[in-house]
């Protein structure tokens, strides 16, 4: 246990370097906006100005004129006037303060994700093999929230506090030195109530935050499962975990707000005792004529006012808390690197455009791991001629999708190449490999948007008059014409409402008007019934047409037409060759097609 206290500490100090600098990373943001901060700090200071110049006004009007018997109503009148003015300035400045801190804290976190955002857009999928898609978007949406109010609330109660409680001294010590002084001996209270509070009210913070996003986490699971919940029947069991679970979020929340009452109540406490002690010295000074009312007056309110800054900056510990583990986690997403280099530098197709390639595809001994330690593909060697189709098969784990992910360049290979028209893919700028090679998908993703920007994703070069034919040429005009508003049809998240050879003609379609050279087709038809799949079947051989195609299947009857079908085996070519081919050898092949068969004739049987 002893050791491990040194080596906690250790730990303890580098998270807090790391958020230090995490602040500091993010400060860069903040230089664009600089004009808004310094008119924050012009407005904030003659708007605190404004705000504490009115009890020195009353003071004046009390001991001048209200004390020393005077008659004279101009004088008031004019001192009135300028409290009403002080009031209106007060006002407004303190609204164009806020304006411009909100215009400069939104800027800087509308920047800070659209960042964020187009550098997650580049990283490798690898990345994404680690990390779950909840907590990115935690950090997007949540993780940049926090750090808007690091801007908006920390920065601002910094500013505006700070001055506030400068001001207040000014002034206090301005009226009567040693009344100030006596003032000054509840800030030792002060701190001890600060210190005290501060710790527990960061454990009880943490605390509900934690539970909230326990609670959330399993409140997602649960509505993205719920129809595998219904089904096991399992709705009671589920609720009385989301039960134990926001009612663990309720005690700790409850926690929380005990701990801040109780902070805001000895705050309360301590200024009305502050109000009462200076009333007492004060009085007396007042009654032994040592001092004016209206002194006594002005300092009563600036003693009020003391204690509001002072709780206002001890309440911002936890924003500042959170904003920094927050800052922290931003930066280290921003300092994740993809995996895949993209120095490539040498073009290929005809004019330099990737959909005009050739399509010759070689794999030349290829050795593949998601870890090095755990080779998925050996020694993989290929020669593909432009334009032929190729059937992938064999078992689960056997490596079809690995190899094929390496011509996306979705990963690199440990060791060989992986080559388009004789040029290594590392050498080819990803945004060409991505044109020349189209993927096809077992769940077609389809976005949020119309079907036009669906088919085209998005990409306003292409036509909607070329979608329409790229639909009719894969045989989805058909199913467009009867939805509602037919192409301007807005499809909901993953184009729920469709089927799934709907969707799938949609992707088909994609292909189509993107024109890549290579095609891709990973299970496109797995999850179809028959009728479906020679639907999608038909819309496939129109695609395919003139391009080199690559098509991975667990049902030996989607690649039975394939030119040459690679039969892989823990992750080795175990055979090649054609249907009939690989039939006659009676090899593992034949034994895969043999199983697939019985297979069949086993279902109607069920």
């Amino acid at each position: 246990m002893a050791g491990q206290e040194p080596e906690n500490r250790a730990k303890q100090d580098r998270e807090k370097a790391g958020q230090s600098a995490a602040i500091r990373g993010l400060l860069v943001y903040a230089k664009p906006h600089k004009r808004q901060f310094v008119g924050v700090v012009g407005c904030t200071i003659i708007a605190i100005a404004a705000d504490l110049l009115q009890p020195y006004i009353v003071k004046i009007a009390i001991d001048d004129h209200l004390m020393n018997g005077s008659k004279e109503f101009s004088p008031l009148l004019l001192l009135g006037g300028l409290y009403l003015l002080l009031s209106l300035l007060s006002l407004l400045f303190s609204y164009i303060q806020n304006q411009l801190i909100q215009i400069a804290g939104q800027g800087i976190v509308m920047q800070l994700r659209k960042d964020l955002f187009r550098h997650l857009s580049r990283l490798s999928p690898s990345f994404y093999d680690r990390m779950s898609s909840g907590g990115l978007v935690t950090h997007i949406s949540g993780d940049t929230e926090t750090v808007s109010q690091f801007f908006t609330q920390v920065c601002l109660s910094l500013v505006r506090d700070g001055m506030t409680l400068a001001f207040i001294l000014f002034f206090m010590f301005q009226l009567d030195p040693v009344l100030a002084g006596y003032s000054l001996l509840l800030l030792p209270a002060i701190a001890l109530i600060a210190a005290l509070f501060r710790g527990y009210m960061r454990k009880t913070y943490q605390l509900s935050r934690s539970r909230l996003s326990r609670l959330i986490a399993f409140t997602a699971e649960n509505l993205s499962g719920m129809n595998l919940v219904q089904a096991f029947h399992q709705e009671r069991e589920q609720v009385k975990q989301f039960e134990d679970r926001n009612s663990s979020y309720y005690e700790a929340n409850l926690r929380e707000i005990r701990t801040n009452v109780l902070f805001n109540r000895s705050f309360d406490l301590l200024g009305n005792l502050s109000v009462a002690f200076v009333t007492w010295i004060g009085g007396r000074a007042v009654y032994g004529e040592g001092l004016e009312f209206g002194v006594l007056y002005a300092f009563i309110t600036y003693i009020r006012q003391f204690f509001q800054p002072i709780n206002s900056i001890t309440q911002q510990w936890n924003t500042l808390q959170a904003a920094s583990v927050s800052a922290d986690r931003i930066w280290r997403l921003f300092k994740t690197n993809s995996e895949l280099a993209d120095k490539g530098v040498t073009t290929i197709g005809q004019d330099g455009d990737p959909r005009r390639a050739v399509g010759a595809v070689r794999f030349n001994d290829v050795v593949f791991g998601y870890t090095p330690e755990e080779p998925v593909l050996q020694g993989i060697s290929l020669d593909i001629e432009p334009g032929q189709r190729i059937g992938i098969v064999g078992t689960t784990g056997a490596g079809k999708s690995s190899l094929i992910s390496l011509l996306c360049r979705f990963y690199d290979t440990q060791r060989g190449s992986v080559t388009i028209d004789g040029v290594d893919v590392r050498q080819i700028p990803l945004v060409q490999l991505r044109r020349a090679v189209g993927l096809v998908q077992q769940e077609p993703y389809l976005f949020s948007g119309s079907i036009i920007d669906n088919v085209r994703l998005f990409d306003s070069s292409i036509s909607p008059e070329q979608v329409r034919e790229a639909c009719r040429f894969v045989g989805a005009d058909a199913l467009v014409g009867r939805l509602p508003d037919g192409y301007e049809t807005l499809l909901s998240e993953k184009g729920s409402g469709l089927s799934a050879g709907e969707r799938q003609l949609i992707s088909f379609a994609r292909i189509v008007v993107f024109r890549p050279s290579i095609l891709i087709l990973d299970e496109a038809t797995a999850n179809l019934d028959s009728s479906t799949e020679q639907m999608v079947q038909q819309a496939l051989n129109s695609v395919s047409v003139g391009r080199t195609t690559f098509v991975i299947a667990h049902r030996i009857s989607t690649v039975m037409d394939a030119d040459r079908i690679i039969v892989l085996r823990s992750g080795r070519i175990a055979e090649s060759g054609s249907h009939s081919e690989l039939m006659r050898r009676g090899g593992y092949y034949a034994r895969l097609y043999a199983h697939s068969q019985g297979e069949q004739e086993e279902q109607p049987a069920g």
